[in-house]
């Protein structure tokens, strides 16, 4: 069982309510994609980067902000911005909701987030790898590790979604991985300016 997080401390300050931020809206294409099996292909990693992939046990608000911002901001993410801290800590210390980041020579680069509350359906919830860490091979291999962490669950299937906003390279890298697409949408997202 995963320890409550407090909501109170360092790095977990609340945005003032009273501060109104300019928004946009914004077309986006959402597409859903899943797996049936675990793919029999593993990525190794890239040989010339000194790379480490840890499981973060009842992660801090304070540093799973600064992935998901440092990660996400790029791609518009905002879900989780709108979570107040103890609805984050709820979220991200579920007992089937799994956190793994990698590091390049003892920097963050990128995490995985893997949502197993469903039996039947896990969720690859969030994917993503920090702007300084694009196009050195990271991304395929931390792709691999986060569908064999995934799949040593042993759920029956694997999903994930992507979007317009999310790298260019998303949608292609999730179906080299083995993720078929069974839905696209079209949705609008406000976000900040």
């Amino acid at each position: 069982m995963k320890r409550k997080i407090p909501s109170s401390g360092f790095g977990n300050a609340k945005k003032p309510a009273s501060v109104k931020q300019e928004t946009q809206d914004i077309e986006t294409t959402v597409t859903y994609l899943s797996m049936d099996h675990p793919p029999s292909l593993r990525v190794m990693p890239p040989a010339n980067l000194k790379l480490a992939l840890m499981h973060v046990q009842d992660p801090t608000i304070s540093y799973y902000r600064y992935l998901y911002d440092a990660v996400g901001a790029e791609h518009h993410w905002i879900d989780r911005n709108l979570l107040s801290d103890d609805q984050l800590a709820a979220a991200i210390n579920a007992d089937d909701v799994d956190i793994y980041v990698a590091y390049c020579a003892g920097n963050p680069a990128g995490y995985f987030e893997i949502d197993a509350r469903d039996t039947e359906k896990c969720w690859l919830a969030y994917f993503g790898l920090l702007p300084e860490f694009h196009a050195l091979g990271i991304g395929k291999w931390l792709l691999s590790e986060a569908v064999r962490t995934a799949w040593a669950g042993k759920p029956e299937s694997l999903h994930v979604e992507t979007c317009t906003l999310d790298s260019p390279h998303a949608l292609g890298l999730y179906q080299k991985m083995g993720f078929i697409p069974y839905e696209r949408r079209s949705k609008t997202m406000t976000v900040p300016v």
